[in-house]
């Protein structure tokens, strides 16, 4: 096992061999799932993602992240449904700001579903604030379209850990 250990969970970068698997935590998570080709173009591409899993193997979540000039923007953060509510969605936040910080970056960027309440109050629990809206961004069954709320955490003016 390689990574940050976590009491009874780790961290570990996400690699082609994991990608069966996250790609099946993401059908059961979303009812608009990334492709496993999502996952593997954005390996391919250089960008980082991270694999929170129990100390069994069993993956607990995972997210991507994307360098883009002088921030990091997170495009994918996901817990399996059956271990929500245990701060891993926590401890995936904090290793990807862990990261951009690493990479010396001013802050990092997201997109979030005004209807995903639990996702915005763990952002803005760490210290993202609301900056923008990007309308008819995320398909949406009963709706057509759902606009996304952007928010950003900035280094220079929240600290270098959030404020968790």
């Amino acid at each position: 096992m390689s990574g940050v250990l976590l009491a009874d969970r780790y961290m570990s970068p996400m690699t082609e061999g994991d990608l069966d698997e996250v790609a099946a935590v993401e059908k059961l998570a979303y009812e608009f799932p990334w492709s496993r080709g999502n996952f593997e173009d954005s390996l391919r591409n250089g960008y980082f993602g991270m694999c929170l899993r129990h100390v069994t193997g069993t993956l607990i979540g995972y997210c991507v992240l994307m360098p883009v000039v002088d921030e990091m923007h997170l495009l994918n953060l996901c817990v399996a449904p059956v271990a929500q509510h245990a701060g891993a969605g926590l401890a995936l936040l904090r290793e990807a700001v862990r990261v951009t910080h690493g990479e010396k970056l001013a802050g990092m960027l997201l997109e979030v579903r005004p209807s995903n309440h639990r996702a915005i109050k763990l952002y803005e629990r760490f210290g993202f604030t609301s900056i923008g809206r990007r309308k008819n961004y995320y398909p949406a069954r009963h709706r057509g379209r759902e606009d996304a709320i952007v928010m950003r955490f900035s280094f220079a003016k929240e600290g270098a850990d959030g404020a968790a």
